[in-house]
């Protein structure tokens, strides 16, 4: 086996041991070894449970775990990591992700060789083939989700998961990450205040010279912030925002600052940056990214570090384990048909399904409501998708559709449902959204644009233990009928702003839709980029057309979102030559 103390940058090393290894990687890999063990990580590891370990190496902690505690190593780290294990005595491979998947590791098995990268871009792809159902995922989803990539032979790690290579060069995957739900029975104030210590402690990880914080102006944001600035004088927060009044929220971000006495910067953004940025952004990412939120992440990103920050600390996450989503509170009330007698179900769906009441305003309702209620979670979650809401067969052509598995993404999205240990269908959807929502489409587009930027971003709401720790609050307190992110919100009263506690979730969004309505040149790009993808043998001309006389005649903003994805995938194809 050939190994160096330390991977230079952009290096290939090839390890000669029953199969080759190839891997190659933007970063710096920390390397540990012993009898049994090879250790490379890619990221932070510690001790779960532990705080200060920043003298100790991570791939020294985990070769010392998996040594110490082959069977249940996982449950004793935490951390924001890749890792790839050689286990000597076995002839294995492992590659292990963090329980949130903040990482991506990528990975190829071609002529004898698993090939491991933390980009696709660096994994030889005159080797790869375009992976058509890689583009219909990313219609359905506005991303890819892992396993699935841009390319056939190429695969992305799932988070929490562990793929094994054998000496028999099969690869075989496991879930490490599934939380158990152990509701726990102490008093709301004890549990409050463990939530906030808990987040004190995971953004005093975060912090260091030259920090800063992404300020929204939401729950999670502000949370950060305040907790930065308990920790920094003064602490430097950003927000982006917009001269739209319908996607500006950076009042909220200015209440929070001024709360929390942050020295704040506040940057509006306006359409002549998307049109400098708008293709350098889209071609950035490893694969196609519709997200257009993105934009505004890198712009933010770059004004932080325009004012001297090198790590910016981000809130994300909050809304995935403390249910601060409305499609949570939304997909509940469809769930009090379900659990109502199916006598009573058949009942009204006689009435206002199969009879002309159906027909009238407030029947329209009830048979809509009914008939949402009747498709099983998580399918129900996709009701306004665009690929539910145009026929297949309308949208693609004939000869890309027979390339593709329609159901594969919808199978997909069932099968991390299923995977949470829980009765509790919030559980469930809280859930599927770490491994798909956080994992596969926020962390990606903030870690993405703030590496664009040239700034570090950490996630402290994501920490394991406060993960873990949301998985002892009950269901009905994280969710109290309509009230989103109950048990948080009490447990940040009297920390947070009361205006902040009570406002509607935002973000960072992008009034791309309505833009376009405003700027001939914006528009110009749109036309000039949809037209070349017209000529790909994927969508349909006419469905293309569609596309844009909606936009401009029924709802910029909706349909906004629809032309942005296709924008861009045609300037990401463009650029890596298809």
């Amino acid at each position: 086996m050939i190994l160096m103390d330390e991977m230079k940058e952009n290096v290939e090393l090839v390890f000669d041991w029953h199969k080759k290894v190839s891997i190659k990687s933007h970063c710096k890999f920390e390397v540990a070894e012993n009898d049994n063990y090879v250790v490379l990580l890619d990221g932070s590891l510690r001790h779960y449970g532990i705080s200060d370990e920043a003298h100790i190496d991570g791939s020294a902690i985990l070769l010392g775990l998996l040594t110490e505690c082959e069977n249940d190593y996982y449950e004793k780290l935490a951390g924001f990591f890749n890792a790839v294990i050689f286990d000597k005595r076995r002839n294995k491979i492992k590659l292990i992700s963090d329980h949130i998947g903040s990482k991506a590791l990528y990975y190829t098995f071609q002529q004898n060789t698993l090939m491991i990268s933390d980009s696709l871009n660096l994994l030889d792809t005159a080797q790869l083939t375009l992976n058509p159902q890689g583009i219909f995922n990313y219609c359905f989803y506005h991303c890819i989700a892992a396993p699935t990539t841009i390319y056939k032979e190429a695969f992305k790690l799932e988070a929490g998961q562990c793929v094994e290579q054998g000496s028999d060069g099969e690869l075989t995957s496991q879930l490490l990450y599934q939380p158990d739900y152990n509701y726990s029975n102490d008093d709301d104030k004890v549990l409050h205040k463990e939530c906030r210590t808990l987040i004190a402690q995971a953004v005093i990880r975060g912090v260091g010279d030259d920090c800063g914080a992404f300020l929204s102006g939401g729950l999670d944001s502000s949370t950060v912030a305040g907790m930065l600035a308990k920790n920094a004088a003064p602490a430097k927060t950003f927000s982006i925002g917009f001269e739209s009044k319908q996607y500006d929220e950076s009042g909220y971000a200015k209440l929070a600052s001024q709360h929390f006495d942050t020295l704040h910067y506040c940057h509006v953004m306006q359409p002549e940056e998307l049109i400098k940025n708008f293709k350098q952004v889209a071609r950035y990412f490893d694969q196609p990214f519709g997200n257009s939120s993105a934009m505004a992440a890198y712009c933010c990103a770059l004004f932080a570090k325009s004012h001297g920050v090198t790590t910016l600390l981000a809130g994300d996450g909050g809304d995935e384990i403390f249910a601060g989503n409305e499609r949570y509170a939304k997909q509940a009330t469809f769930e009090q048909f379900n659990k109502a007698p199916k006598m009573l179900q058949g009942l009204m769906e006689a009435m206002f399904c199969k009879t002309p009441l159906g027909t009238l305003p407030i029947g329209s309702k009830a048979k809509s409501y009914i008939e949402q209620a009747k498709v099983e979670l998580p399918d129900r979650l996709d009701s306004y998708n665009f690929l539910n809401r145009f026929a297949l067969e309308d949208m693609f052509t004939s000869s890309f559709l027979a390339q593709v598995d329609p159901q594969q993404p919808v199978v997909q999205k069932r099968e991390r449902y299923a995977q949470a240990k829980s009765a509790s269908h919030l559980e469930k959807m809280l859930f599927l959204d770490w491994k798909f929502t956080l994992a596969d489409n926020d962390l990606v587009k903030v870690s993405t644009m703030c590496e664009m930027a040239g700034v570090k971003v950490k996630y402290p709401l994501l920490e394991k233990e406060l993960v873990d720790f949301s998985c002892q609050i009950k269901d009905d307190d994280k969710l109290k009928g309509n009230h989103l992110r109950y048990f948080f919100k009490n447990a940040m009263k009297g920390f947070l702003p009361d205006d902040t506690l009570t406002k509607e979730k935002h973000g960072f969004g992008l009034p791309f839709g309505l833009w376009m309505t405003q700027s001939d040149d914006l528009m110009a790009i749109a036309k000039e980029a949809l037209s070349s993808l017209a000529q790909r043998d994927i969508f349909k001309p006419e469905f293309i057309e569609l596309a844009i006389d909606k936009h401009q005649s029924e709802h910029s903003s909706y349909y906004g979102e629809l032309i942005w994805i296709l924008i861009v995938l045609e300037l990401w194809l463009e650029s890596r030559g298809f």
